[in-house]
Formats: structure tokens, C-alpha cells, sequence
């Protein structure tokens, strides 16, 4: 507590402490009986004799942010801090008001303050995850929402981070955790309800549009009149949405799960043979060993291709959207870089950087091909090539079949092709890989940049 006694007339000093300590106990005395209108007089008085008194700066800040006045809290809470740091609640609330307020920045530091002197604080872990995520920095952002996770695995402490892994790409994972812990909740209880309905999204983040409706439906049948974990609205935008789109968290989900086992499935069961045949056709064409180009491998998986395309390299790059992968790729040692991210980001970063773009068994999972091969001719140098397999479809356009891989038909990969301004050097019927004891029908497409 400040020390008032220069102040005041000689001998009142401590009668002005024990004034405002008298305040700060009818405060006290009022809150218990919930009337926060009179506590706060008295805690106006308190502070009115001593504006730093600690004790009566924080009560007054827990009024103020329960009156949802949090830029007033947020200012109360940093002075009663600034006389007692020690306080958890009060690091705590300035956090929470400075997040109502919408200072990301201001609250974010203040979380990593509370931080330092207790680790083990999972509400404010979630907290700074939160925050983080909406800066865009979801790298930090999961980091934190895993240590919330590991110190608090409760059904609302999920449900709270919900926003996190979806927005770090990491749906799977989410719904991985929300199963069980489902499991364990009472039936009526509002967290499974707001469970489910984060549930429902992340399997909407990865296109599992049954096992998003039936997540939200399941919500709904709690209270379909009230609706109060807003799972109606949910099921309308899902039902809104056009079936069979993959999105890029359902991919990355997909095959970092199948890291593991990639390459022994794919070559041993599946007879896996596009970055082969993809060789091939560009030896065909005239490439050579030693031809020194700048090759990105797209969708580089474990690096089976790039073993195929290492030969003809002076700079061998690989980009997937599955980081599991991408570190299956790093330990081949094939590589002058890689990454995880999305092609076309990696397309769009990097104009007339690639002699050659090869996508191998990677055009199965993106359905309208303009949008990537018309990125692709940009990322190209004059006269580069971008190659690739795909699965031969019927018709003109394509479709997600049941296996939730898209097939091409030749006539969407001929106008695509057109569209990005590509010339066609080699369009010809291949056998990527086998599915199910038979041989899949596929197309390999060499494409040059005029």
C-alpha cells in the first residue's frame, strides 16, 4: 500500500489507512449480499484515500469487468498489479479485458507475463492461444493449445481451443481429442453440446460431411427449440455447401496419418509407378542427367519422386501440405529445400523461379485444375514444363469418386492446360498406381510454357 502520511495532517496517517481498510471490508460485505453498486462506493472511498491501495484497485477492476466496462478493468487491474504482481486473478483478469477490448497485442503480453511466473496455467495457455491464432502466428498458437491440453484435458477446455487447431490445420487432431472426451460426459450436459457442434466443424474442416451432420443434428436433438450451442445454423451453411469439395486440412490430415506407412503402401500393395513414369516421358522429351534445372517437386509426399527427379537438378525444392511427410522427405537428404504449405502459395511466391514443376499422383486431390496450372505457368521460367499424373475420368469436367480422389476427364485437362497458357507436349493414357487388385486408369501430362 502507498504510504499517504505526507499528505495528511500530522497524526492522521493512520487513521486514513485504517479509513480506507474500513471501505475495502463494507466492500467485501456488500459484494456477499450482491450489491455491487454499493461496493463499488465504498470502494471509491478506499481509493479515494489511497489511490494504489492494491487490495481495493482489484476489487473495483472485478466490478467494472463484470459490468463488461473492460477498458476501465483493464486500467484498474495494470495498478492494483503494479502494487501486488503476485496476484493470478488479477493477471488473469487484465488478460481477459484487454482481450474484450480487442488489444490482441496488450492482452498476448500480458498473458506471457502471468505465464513466466506460473507455466502451469492452463486458462491462460488457452488464452494466448487464442490470441495468437487470430494474429495468424498458429504455429505459437498450437504450441499452447497442446500445453493447455496436456494441464486441463476437460471437455470445455477442448471446446474452448476449437478455433485454435482449426485455424493451425489441425482438425483432425481436434476431433481425435472431442471423441472420447464426448464419451465421457453426461448426456444433458451444455459442454457436450457445444462439444459436438465443435466436433461437427472440424469434420466439416475436412470435408467429412456425414460425420459433420451427424455432430451437429446430435446437438440440435438436445434443445432443437433453443438451440442455445447454435448447431441449426451450423447444419444449414453444411447443407448450403456444394458435397465432395476436399479441402486442404482433410488432405494434410489424410497423409500425415499415413506418414508412417506411405511408402510400403504405396509401392509394396499399391504398385505405385507415376514418378517413374513421369522420368521417363521427360527423358523422352529430351531432359538428360546433369541438365542443372531448378525443379520443384509439388506435393513431394516421402520423396519418392524426387529420388526420380534428383538426377536432372541443380536445385531440388519439395513442398507438401503434410509436414509428417515433408520430415519423411527431409531424411532422404535428396533436397536443397523443403517445406510444408499449400502449391499455390508456393506457385504465387516464387514467379519464373521453376525450369520444371512435377506433380506426381498430386492433381487426384484438387478438382477444377485452372487455378493451379494457370499458378503453375506463372511460377515457370520461358519454355519450363510442369508434369504431372492424374486419373482419367469421363467426360469433360471431373469428379470426387468414392475412394475421395477426383478423376479428370481429358477434355478439363486440355481447356485447363489452355486457360493457364500451356502448351500441350505430351498428353498420354498411364497406370499411376493399382486399387483394390486392378490397375487405375490415368493420364500423364507434360505441359511448356511457350
Amino acid at each position: 500500500m502507498t504510504d499517504i502520511s505526507a499528505f495528511l495532517p500530522a497524526g492522521s496517517a493512520n487513521t486514513a489507512l485504517a479509513q480506507a481498510e474500513a471501505a475495502l471490508a463494507a466492500a467485501y460485505d456488500s459484494l456477499d449480499q450482491d450489491d455491487a453498486g454499493a461496493a463499488a462506493r465504498h470502494l471509491e472511498r478506499a481509493l479515494a484515500l489511497d489511490p494504489a491501495f492494491p487490495e481495493a484497485n482489484g476489487a473495483m477492476a472485478e466490478i467494472l469487468a463484470a459490468e463488461a466496462r473492460f477498458n476501465e478493468a483493464a486500467e484498474r487491474f495494470a495498478r492494483a498489479l503494479e502494487g501486488d504482481p503476485g496476484r493470478v486473478a488479477w493477471h488473469r483478469g487484465l488478460a481477459a479485458s484487454l482481450e474484450a477490448t480487442g488489444r490482441t497485442a496488450e492482452a498476448a503480453a500480458a498473458a506471457r507475463t502471468l505465464l513466466e511466473r506460473r507455466p502451469d496455467d492452463a486458462v491462460t495457455h488457452r488464452r494466448l492461444a487464442r490470441l495468437l491464432a487470430r494474429t495468424g502466428d498458429v504455429a505459437s498458437a498450437l504450441e499452447h493449445a497442446w500445453e493447455a491440453r496436456f494441464l486441463d484435458s476437460s471437455l470445455s477446455a477442448l471446446v474452448e481451443l476449437a478455433d485454435v487447431f482449426i485455424a493451425a490445420g489441425e482438425p483432425m487432431a481436434l476431433a481425435e481429442l472431442l471423441e472420447p472426451a464426448l464419451r465421457r460426459v453426461e448426456p444433458d450436459s451444455p459442454d457436450r453440446g457445444r462439444g459436438l457442434v465443435a466436433l461437427g466443424r472440424a469434420w466439416m474442416s475436412l470435408a467429412e460431411t456425414e460425420k459433420a451432420r451427424t455432430a451437429f443434428r446430435a446437438a440440435l436433438e438436445m434443445d432443437e427449440e433453443a438451440d442455445p450451442y447454435g448447431a441449426g445454423p451450423m447444419l444449414q451453411a453444411l447443407e448450403a455447401q456444394a458435397d465432395g469439395e476436399l479441402t486442404p486440412a482433410f488432405v494434410r490430415a489424410l497423409f500425415d496419418r499415413y506418414a508412417d506407412r506411405f511408402d510400403a503402401d504405396l509401392v509394396g500393395k499399391l504398385k505405385y509407378g507415376a514418378p517413374q513414369a513421369l522420368r521417363q516421358a521427360l527423358e523422352r522429351l529430351g531432359l538428360t542427367p546433369g541438365a542443372g534445372l531448378r525443379i520443384l517437386d509439388a506435393g513431394c509426399g516421402t520423396g519418392l519422386a524426387g529420388v526420380e527427379l534428383r538426377p536432372f537438378a541443380g536445385h531440388l525444392a519439395g513442398v507438401d501440405l503434410a509436414p509428417r511427410m515433408v520430415e519423411k522427405a527431409r531424411a532422404r537428404r535428396i533436397y536443397d529445400e523443403l517445406s510444408a504449405g499449400d502449391l499455390v502459395a508456393t506457385f504465387q511466391a516464387g514467379p519464373e523461379a521453376w525450369d520444371l514443376i512435377v506433380a506426381a499422383d498430386v492433381m487426384v486431390y484438387i478438382g477444377n485444375l485452372v487455378p493451379v496450372l494457370e499458378n503453375a505457368a506463372r511460377a515457370l521460367t520461358s519454355g519450363g514444363r510442369v508434369a504431372f499424373t492424374c486419373e482419367r475420368g469421363e467426360g469433360d469436367g471431373y469428379l470426387l469418386h468414392e475412394g475421395r480422389r477426383y478423376a479428370h476427364g481429358e477434355g478439363h485437362v486440355r481447356a485447363a492446360a489452355l486457360a493457364a497458357g500451356l502448351e500441350i507436349e505430351l498428353l498420354e493414357d498411364v497406370v499411376p498406381r493399382w486399387d483394390r487388385g486392378q490397375p487405375v486408369p490415368g493420364m500423364l501430362v507434360v505441359l511448356r510454357r511457350p
